[in-house]
């Protein structure tokens, strides 16, 4: 049995169609209730001080100080795969680590070539780790991954992420948080903060949040 071509490019047609309307009808679902039906941001967590250690990452400018042996001072990016080479080690570990530690691990390494080398690390530029980023999705100007900064709050991001865009349903917007090791999910009222001026919309954002902005249907 064969299939005439312009049938066959019809039922294709139909097919995409289809899967058009069910994508449709999942985003009004999305921008018309998720933000709006979640509990705001508890007050407890509206204001908080994040105390945290820098954790380096992949793309990190990382630069190290040998103290008496500047000939093995060295400044390199970390590798995509979490590693870095120095003047004597190809593949040393540093994803994952606080600069204190990769000094400490530096110094390890070192050891085989200088008698108790004393070695300090500097991160000059700045990736970060996932679970220390703060990531901007949905109908932002500039959605993106933003490292985080202490003392940084809502506002800081939606700066940074060039504010809401004209489809944006601010106030139906949702964050995500790890909260004693769980994701929950929580209101925030964008439009409230970024069109109105309202400070009370504003909050600490934390290392790891999510932070999805709806669009409107309507």
């Amino acid at each position: 049995m064969t299939i005439d071509k312009e049938v066959f490019s019809g039922l294709r047609a139909l097919h995409r169609m289809k899967a058009g309307l069910v994508t449709v009808l999942a985003a009004l679902l999305v921008g018309c209730a998720v933000g709006g039906d979640l509990p705001p941001v508890p007050d407890a967590q509206v204001n908080v001080e994040v105390d945290y250690d820098y954790i380096i990452g992949p793309g990190d400018e990382i630069a190290i100080f040998v103290w008496g042996n500047s000939e093995l001072n060295s400044s390199s990016p970390v590798r995509p795969d979490g590693k870095l080479t120095t003047h004597l080690v190809e593949d040393l570990q540093a994803s994952g680590k606080t600069s204190t530690q990769l000094a400490r691990d530096v110094e390890a390494a070192y050891s085989e070539y200088v008698r108790q080398p004393v070695v300090s690390v500097t991160v000059t530029g700045f990736e970060g780790v996932p679970d220390q980023s703060v990531r901007v999705m949905g109908e932002a100007v500039d959605p993106q991954q933003i490292t985080y900064k202490k003392h940084m709050t809502l506002l800081d991001v939606m700066i940074a992420a060039g504010g809401l865009t004209e489809y944006a349903a601010g106030n139906k917007s949702v964050l995500i948080r790890l909260v004693d090791g769980k994701e929950v999910s929580y209101n925030l009222r964008l439009d409230d903060l970024v069109k109105q001026g309202d400070i009370s919309a504003n909050l600490s954002i934390m290392p790891g949040d999510i932070v999805i902005i709806a669009e409107s249907w309507f």
